[in-house]
């Protein structure tokens, strides 16, 4: 077996490699490099299953970031349990032909509970004081707080936030580079999640060069480590991130025809997704809609279809043609074309928001929200607000960081489109002397099968 590294770059595409100086451009112009066709939906949970699995999410079931639980009338994101994904993975795959394979799997999704070795993702504490603390969980157990002697607490609000920066992922580049030290995994699976904030937040290049710069130091460090080692690096991404000019809020959309039901608590409106005739799970650029009164299919198909910011209506029959007929899939599922995108937004006066709105909570919102990057512009001493929030919870108050804006314009990019321009396509690059075929385009089932090739293949 040949030890391979593979390296999650998210959001690179060709749109990022005109940048001739940096090292990546160079390394990936010295290997093959092959376009990822999309898979629906592009993005993190879906691809990453279907990477590791070789099947559609029609198979493996993970149908986006999150789904409607049915049978708790409960939308639920950013779930961490690999046994919601309904496939063997690549190292079930793989322990089958060597029993003596191992994997390490580094903060790539649904981490927890799986059958692969030496597995590292976000996990923080939720104390029962109201405080939210950095921490990561880890299999075997001793790895996280050996991890976390040598290198510090993990950086959780560098993460993900309006805090988020190279920080973290430099984290896991250091934390990878030691899991390879100290247990030399058959197969490493490493996830650098940089730009995929920066891409989303800016549309200014200097911005966005200065990060990708940060990201390709990184990245130079990484792969000179593995390849002094010997080490097989396949780079990949899982979606390119393309720029967006407007957002649109379905769940408002299908308010206004009366298909959401709310209820109110505190003055505040809250989406009641078991008795609302239909609704929608927005996660960037595409929504499942979710009818529970089924003699509104039509209608709302109809409603949808007239909507110029929309690219696709995919009712149960045609979700087939996209590989995403699954029982946890929408009614609908609805595709935005490239310069839109879905807020979860559901209320009609944001006086009425709830109070999650405005934190960063990615458990209680029935969507993703981009907005949770950046820190509302329109509040006053906004930093002084915060130092004085944090303060009062090291005492022990409970207090709300209710910094985040409502105004979904923010965001400047966006992915989980399919019929996106090739230049935001996902890329796999692998040594010019690989077993594998060289193409210049692939389908995203056959990543599994190319990182297997590299395992097995001879030297």
């Amino acid at each position: 077996m040949n030890q391979t590294v593979v390296i999650d770059i998210v959001g690179l595409s060709s749109s990022l490699l005109k940048h001739k100086d940096l090292f990546l451009t160079q390394w990936i112009k010295k290997n093959q490099i092959s376009k990822i066709k999309p898979v629906l939906p592009a993005v993190t949970c879906a691809v990453q299953s279907t990477y590791l699995t070789g099947k559609w999410p029609k198979d493996h079931g993970i149908v986006a970031n999150g789904w409607y639980f049915k049978d708790e009338c409960e939308v639920k994101l950013w779930r961490q349990s690999n046994h919601l994904v309904e496939a063997p993975k690549i190292w079930d795959m793989a322990k089958a032909i060597n029993p003596e394979f191992t994997c390490s799997n580094m903060f790539w999704w649904y981490n927890m509970y799986s059958n692969s070795d030496f597995n590292v993702t976000p996990r923080p504490q939720y104390r029962a004081d109201g405080q939210k603390k950095p921490d990561c969980y880890s299999k075997p157990e001793h790895l996280r707080d050996k991890l976390q002697t040598e290198l510090g607490t993990f950086p959780l609000f560098n993460f993900w936030g309006p805090n988020t920066s190279i920080k973290s992922t430099k984290w896991i580049a250091e934390a990878s580079k030691l899991v390879h030290n100290w247990h030399e995994p058959t197969l490493q699976l490493v996830y650098l999640p940089h730009m995929d904030y920066v891409l989303q937040k800016y549309d200014n290049e200097s911005i966005i060069l200065k990060d990708l710069k940060e990201l390709d130091d990184v990245c130079k460090d990484l792969i000179t480590f593995y390849e002094d080692k010997g080490v097989k690096v396949i780079l990949l991404s899982e979606y390119g991130i393309n720029p967006v000019k407007a957002p649109f809020h379905i769940n408002r959309l299908l308010r206004e025809h009366g298909y959401i039901k709310i209820r109110e608590e505190n003055g505040l409106e809250l989406l009641d997704a078991g008795i609302s005739p239909a609704f929608a799970m927005a996660d960037h650029q595409i929504a499942h809609i979710y009818i529970n009164d089924k003699s509104n299919v039509e209608t709302i198909k109809s409603l949808l279809n007239n909507c110029p910011e929309i690219d696709l209506v995919l009712d149960a029959h045609n979700q087939s043609q996209y590989h995403i007929n699954h029982e946890r899939s929408g009614d609908l599922v609805i595709v935005a074309k490239p310069a839109y995108w879905f807020t979860y937004y559901y209320w009609l006066d944001d006086k009425k928001a709830p109070d999650f709105a405005r934190n960063v909570d990615i458990h209680k919102k029935p969507g993703y929200d981009p907005a949770e990057l950046f820190i509302d512009p329109k509040k006053k001493l906004m930093l002084t607000r915060i130092a004085f929030k944090l303060f009062k919870k090291k005492l022990g108050f409970r207090t709300m960081l209710d910094v985040i804006p409502m105004d979904a314009k923010l965001v400047k990019g966006s992915h989980g489109a399919i019929n996106v321009d090739e230049a935001y396509h996902p890329l796999l690059v692998q040594s010019k002397n690989s077993d594998n075929e060289s193409t210049s385009s692939i389908e995203a089932t056959d990543v599994c099968q190319i990182i297997m090739n590299h395992i097995f293949s001879d030297l």
